[in-house]
Parts: structure tokens; C-alpha cells; sequence
């Protein structure tokens, strides 16, 4: 089994069949709205699905599912600082994912769950560590997109701590500048330290900022380099949470961009190795034997189509053909992929070129 993929993920995968079957995907984060606004709208869409199910089923079934989705809908954690929620109930299953990224309010009766949600959710999530220096102090963050935390350690984050820590070779150095270098290397020796302690139990990728003569120092002294993904040089001595954010922001989004186009490194090599699957319908069949080790696409990208038989699908517009509807044959592969143990990336829009939006890499 893929473990990339949480349990609790896998547990709504293996849950789908069971009918009548209801997903509620909505906006959340209560910390920045009214609970009684958000309350509000809950119970609009909860009247929603009553109403839809009991148009479509018997009082008894229809009863079930919609008392397991108010019980979930009384219990939300109101405390919780994430975006969005998406709830999931059928007659033998009830899960509330609380999620990181924003959504659209979305109500689904008796479809596929809207699996890819909760999988771009949990890959998309980028968590990394800032350490900011300066002559005088250094501070180190963790940062995501939802939080901006100052990490403490114990080694000393004031250059004043350290400054009679001199040796007494140079003890009567009678040029300021060299003590001043001096005295900086050695800050900055204990500020690598205390990144290193801090490394242990949050191995992120690091962010150092600070200007080019602090930066130029610490690059000679770190020993914590293959943490450390880029430098940015600047003054940041006393720079805002959001003037922080939007200094990094170019870098983050080069490093995910260098991790799609890695994806896409990914496609070309078992392209040439004959095992690259494309096309949304031979996708499907080879999904459905079970050879998949990563499915590609592209955010967004959705694709309706028949089901003539288990592992064939046709496009609608194929006239003639008799089968079941599906609404997004997407999000199905996507399901079949990660509960057959293999594992799915995402990329922007755009990116797959000739692959067209969708490809699979086959087991080699």
C-alpha cells in the first residue's frame, strides 16, 4: 500500500460503495469568520442533502445518512485554523477530513468522493524553516502556509551573549574590525548550532536570509548545508511576517516548479523505457490491472466519459455506445491508483505538454 497516502485517506477510498453515500466539501476556517455565519451555512447545505436524499430515497435509508451528517456537522472543531472541510457519510461510514487548502462549497450525492481534494491537500502542503540573520540576532520560524512560528533553542540568539567569549589571543586586539569578524563567525557558529537542534525534530527544508556579508560568513561555518535550499540576501532585521512571505515567495514557488518538472523528468524516462501509459481511456485500463506505480496530472484537469465495462471506458461523445455515466473518470483513476499502492503528482496547469494533462508510469 502506498504510504504516503494517510490511513484516514484510505479509509474514505475503501468506504465508497456503500449507498446512499453523501459529500460535503466547504470553506471553514472559523478563526477568521463568525461561528454562527459559518453554522448558518452548514445547516443550509445539511438541508440540502435532506432534501436530495429524501427525493431519491425511502424515509429509512435517506434517515440514516443524514443523521450521521448532522452528528458530524455538531461536533466540527471550531478551534481548528484550516481552510476548508470535507465530510463524508454513508450508511456504514462517517469521516470529517479538516484541510489546508481553500475550496468551493460542493455537494456530491452518490458520486465518487472527491478523493483528489484530500490528496493535494496533504502533497501540496509545503512546510519549511526560516532562519533570518543578522549581526545581532538570528531567529529561526517554521513557517506553512497557514502559520508563522518562532522556534526557539538554546543556543544563544544575541550576539551580546557571546561577546566576552573572546579568547585571549585576541583578547587585545586593538582593531575593531577584525574582533568584529571574529566575534560574527562565532555568533553565527552557535546560530548553526541551534539550526541543527532544531533540525532534529523538524527536518524541513531552511531558508536563510540575512545580507550578503552575514550570509557570506554563515556559507563558510554552516554544517548544515544540505538542509539548506537557497540563501536570500537582504536586510531583514526588521521585516514582517508578510514582507518575510513575499521575499520567499519566488523561491518557494522555483522549488516546486523544479519538483513538477522532476515529474515530468519522470515521464520522459519511462516513455523511453515503454512503460508510459497516456490517454484517459488506456489509463483506466491499466489502472484497473493494477499496474501503476505514479499517475501525473495536471490540478484541475477533469474528464467524462462511459464505462462500457469494468476496465473500459469511452468518451461521451462516442455515439452508440451504451454505458454508465461517469461525471469525472479522473478522480476514479486517481482513487484506483493510490488503493492499488501506487502514488500521484500533481503539477500546474500546463505543464505535461505532450503528455496531455495525464499520464502513467507503469511498473518497471
Amino acid at each position: 500500500m502506498n504510504k504516503s497516502i494517510s490511513p484516514e485517506v484510505m479509509e474514505v477510498i475503501n468506504a465508497i460503495s456503500y449507498l446512499p453515500s453523501v459529500s460535503v466539501i466547504m470553506p471553514f476556517e472559523p478563526k477568521t469568520n463568525l461561528r454562527t455565519a459559518l453554522t448558518h451555512k452548514l445547516k443550509i447545505a445539511g438541508d440540502k442533502v435532506e432534501q436530495q436524499l429524501f427525493e431519491n430515497y425511502d424515509h429509512e435509508k435517506a434517515s440514516v445518512v443524514i443523521n450521521k451528517l448532522r452528528n458530524l456537522l455538531r461536533n466540527l472543531n471550531y478551534d481548528t485554523d484550516k481552510k476548508s472541510i470535507a465530510l463524508y457519510v454513508s450508511p456504514v461510514f462517517e469521516k470529517v477530513f479538516y484541510l489546508d487548502i481553500p475550496a468551493e462549497e460542493k455537494i456530491i450525492i452518490d458520486e465518487s468522493f472527491e478523493i483528489r481534494d484530500l490528496v493535494y491537500s496533504k502533497k501540496d502542503f509545503y512546510k519549511y524553516l526560516v532562519l533570518v540573520l543578522s549581526a545581532a540576532w538570528t531567529k529561526i520560524f517554521l513557517v506553512d502556509p497557514k502559520q508563522f512560528i518562532r522556534v526557539k533553542t538554546e543556543a544563544p540568539d544575541n550576539v551580546n551573549a557571546v561577546w566576552n567569549e573572546v579568547p585571549s589571543k585576541i583578547a587585545n586586539f586593538t582593531d575593531p574590525s577584525s574582533r568584529k569578524e571574529i566575534m560574527l563567525d562565532k555568533f553565527l557558529k552557535y546560530a548553526d548550532e541551534g539550526l541543527g537542534e532544531v533540525l532534529k525534530t523538524m527536518p524541513f527544508p531552511v531558508f536563510v536570509m540575512g545580507t550578503e556579508r552575514t550570509i557570506g560568513h554563515f556559507g563558510k561555518i554552516t554544517r548544515n548545508a544540505r538542509h539548506i535550499l537557497d540563501y536570500v540576501h537582504g536586510n531583514y532585521e526588521e521585516a514582517t511576517e508578510d514582507e518575510i512571505r513575499i521575499a520567499l515567495e519566488p523561491y518557494i514557488n522555483n522549488r516546486k516548479r523544479e519538483r513538477q518538472l522532476a515529474f515530468i523528468a519522470q515521464l520522459d524516462d519511462a516513455k523511453n523505457a515503454g512503460k508510459l501509459v497516456t490517454g484517459v481511456e488506456n489509463i483506466w485500463g491499466e489502472a484497473c490491472k493494477k499496474n501503476c506505480r505514479l499517475l501525473v496530472v495536471e490540478k484541475n484537469f477533469t474528464y467524462a466519459a462511459q464505462k462500457i465495462s469494468a476496465e473500459i471506458i469511452v468518451p461521451l461523445s462516442d455515439i452508440g455506445k451504451n454505458g454508465i455515466y461517469i461525471k469525472d473518470v479522473v478522480d476514479d483513476i486517481i482513487e484506483k491508483v493510490l488503493n492499488n499502492g501506487g502514488d500521484v503528482a500533481f503539477v500546474d496547469e500546463g505543464t505535461m505538454g505532450e503528455y496531455a494533462k495525464i499520464a502513467l508510469i507503469q511498473y518497471y
